[in-house]
């Protein structure tokens, strides 16, 4: 298709739904209209404890204060800053593909999985080397997966590869606040599931992922190697690497991380939010066995996540504010382990470092759109969550899913994979499911670092309303499992 044959026209739902950032119907054939969009969604009040943020979001409870202005680059043409190297481009040392996708995380390998046997050549840019991609390192994250994401895992293969002592059941969670012996619990007596969710190594899941993709014909990897410039325009995407090469494509996708470069390359801008604290995780052994509760401890000052892994041994999780960083980093291996299992009312009777330990500071990141001109965004370059209420890696995943399956859709119906038309309906879906939850869940880490009385006090009724009214309960079990896509409603009142 010749650009003079391409006219930008995105679909009735697009424009009835607003897209965000993308332009409206032409008025003259080389004169596009833009329509600034701003999206706010206004709720009512604050919710009570991370797990219980599942009900709030999905209720409409959260304050998302979403504020989504359209950024200087509307996706109309390249970006301003990759011109000069747009005009230095000939056709002669283009490497064209289908899909360009920049980052090969774990949301960038699930994509490029998903579409396995779509017909489409995709090229996989990382700049780590294809060593530490096969073999990654243990990093000290353990995810939480829900039963969507182990869905969308097994359909890929990867779940069947990853070993026994690689996964984890999650059979009952209890949340605590402050010194208070109370706790809201969840199990499975009401659900005839195995578990409530698992728990799988960062470092697990991405070299299965990898070992499932570095064989496809129909995907080059390409290693040890970096994006120094983007160009979008409505014929194509071009990229240039590290290594010399200029790659093109109908597609870009960026998958590489919350700070992505791609993104700020692509005029895309992110909302961004520090909180001022680090995660601190590693894993512990101790003396009795857990019984795959997980505990969410929402102590003052400090918040301390103990979740099962081998029976005598939990993955920690301490949040805490960043000033304690370097204190709680340099404690010695005996006194890190003696505050924890203090802090955590000796439990598990005595516990024990068995991992190094690793920080990582806590910042929240939701791009201002998820997609532009021949551009998409995934993963982390589209939304980087809280550890929290453990949304994180499966809104990746689901991301990742939801695009692969519109793209899908674009090649059966013999569309523009690259097409805004293609690109809106992803960006509208996973827009409906992050922009509650991130803003939410920032909401929630707000209240429970809230340490003045009034909040104590909320968070204590909240936590007994909760443990006595089954309907609620079933709400954030449903969606913190992801078992079921019914509204909550439903949920509350099943009905015939």
């Amino acid at each position: 298709m010749h650009v003079e044959e391409f006219r930008v026209r995105p679909s009735a739902g697009c424009a009835r739904l607003g897209c965000v950032g993308h332009p409206g119907p032409a008025r003259h054939s080389r004169v596009v209209h833009i329509a600034r969009h701003k999206l706010n969604a206004a709720t009512r009040g604050v919710f009570f404890s991370s797990v219980l943020s599942v009900l709030w979001l999905d209720c409409g409870l959260s304050r998302t204060r979403a504020n989504s202005k359209v950024g200087t680059n509307r996706g109309l043409g390249p970006t301003a800053n990759s011109l000069s190297f747009r005009a230095s481009s000939t056709r002669e040392n283009l490497v064209d593909y289908d899909i360009v996708v920049v980052g090969a995380g774990p949301a960038g390998l699930s994509f490029a999985k998903s579409l396995t046997g779509a017909g489409l050549r995709m090229a996989l840019i990382e700049k780590q080397s294809l060593g530490s991609l096969a073999n990654p390192d243990y990093d000290g994250r353990d995810i939480a997966l829900t039963h969507l994401s182990v869905k969308v895992l097994k359909e890929f293969g990867v779940w069947d590869r990853l070993e026994s002592d690689e996964k984890f059941p999650i059979l009952e969670a209890r949340v605590l606040d402050g010194n208070s012996p109370y706790t809201l619990e969840f199990d499975r007596k009401q659900d005839p599931v195995d578990a409530l969710g698992y728990l799988v190594s960062n470092h697990a899941i991405r070299r299965t992922l990898f070992t499932e993709v570095e064989n496809l014909p129909d995907v080059e990897l390409v290693t040890d190697t970096s994006v120094e410039a983007v160009a979008t325009s409505i014929a194509a995407a071009t990229v240039k690497l590290s290594d010399g090469r200029t790659l093109s494509s109908k597609l870009l996708v960026s998958a590489d991380s919350r700070f992505s470069d791609t993104r700020r390359m692509v005029g895309i801008a992110a909302e961004m939010h520090d909180f001022g604290r680090v995660c601190i995780v590693c894993r512990m052994r101790h003396d009795e066995p857990h019984d795959g509760i997980a505990y969410e401890c929402f102590h003052y000052g400090r918040t301390l996540a103990v979740l099962p892994l081998d029976s005598h041994e939990s993955s920690i999780v301490v949040t805490a504010p960043m000033s304690q960083r370097d204190e709680l980093m340099a404690m010695s291996g005996e006194q890190f382990s003696s505050d924890i299992q203090d802090r955590f009312g000796s439990r598990y009777g005595q516990m024990q470092l068995s991992t190094e330990r690793y920080a990582y500071p806590l910042v929240g990141v939701h791009a201002k759109r998820f997609c532009t001109t021949r551009c998409a965004l995934i993963g982390d370059a589209a939304v980087g969550m809280h550890p929290v209420t453990a949304h994180g890696y499966n809104l990746g995943l689901s991301g990742a899913d939801l695009l692969a399956r519109e793209i899908r859709s674009a090649v059966r119906d013999g569309k523009d994979i690259g097409s805004l038309d293609v690109l809106c309906r992803y960006e509208r879906k996973h827009l409906r499911n992050t922009r509650p939850i991130y803003h939410g869940t920032n909401e929630i880490v707000k209240f429970f670092t809230d340490d003045r009385l009034p909040a104590k006090l909320a968070r204590k009724v909240a936590l007994r309303i909760a443990n006595n009214f089954p309907p609620i309960k079933r709400v954030i079990r449903n969606k913190l499992t992801e078992r079921s896509n019914r509204s909550w409603l439903r949920t509350v009142f099943p009905g015939p």
